[in-house]
Parts: structure tokens; sequence; C-alpha cells
């Protein structure tokens, strides 16, 4: 699924907010087309919990939107262009 960054910050910080949930097993973000790839075990942990977690880090994927005060407290270099 998308989720939204720009650089090898983000990358770091999105893969270890995936990984932090108990169940995921590789995240594995790409810059370019800003997309993760996972492997989880849905018994542990489930597809929208995934994508609040990595909003909760101020990171928009392509279900759940992040929070206005987790966006804000982003490095300069990872604030992208967000959807109005």
């Amino acid at each position: 699924f998308i989720v939204h960054g720009n650089c090898e910050m983000c990358e770091k910080r999105i893969e270890k907010a995936a990984l932090s949930l108990k169940g995921v097993k590789l995240a594995d973000w790409d810059i370019p087309s800003n997309k993760i790839s996972l492997i989880f075990n849905p018994k542990k942990v489930d597809l929208k919990k995934i994508h609040l977690q990595i909003a909760a880090k101020g990171h928009d994927t392509s279900e759940v939107s992040a929070k206005e005060i987790d966006y804000d407290e982003l490095p300069e270099c990872c604030k992208y262009s967000r959807k109005q």
C-alpha cells in the first residue's frame, strides 16, 4: 500500500513503525514509488493496525491520514505534500 514520505529518514521511520508491531516480519518502503511491502502474520496483527501505527508517526497511508500534530513533528525534509 502507499505511504507518503520523501527520504531515507522517512524510510527508517516508516519501516520501524511497521516492524514495532508483533506479527510484522518484514517491512520495506520504496522511496520513488512510496509503496511499502510487508510480510506479516494476519493472526497476530491486522492491516488496519499497521496503517494506524505508521500514521501515528506522521505519515499518511492509503487508508489512514496522520494527525496534524504528528505530521508537524516530522523534520522539514520529511514533510511531503498532503492532499486536502
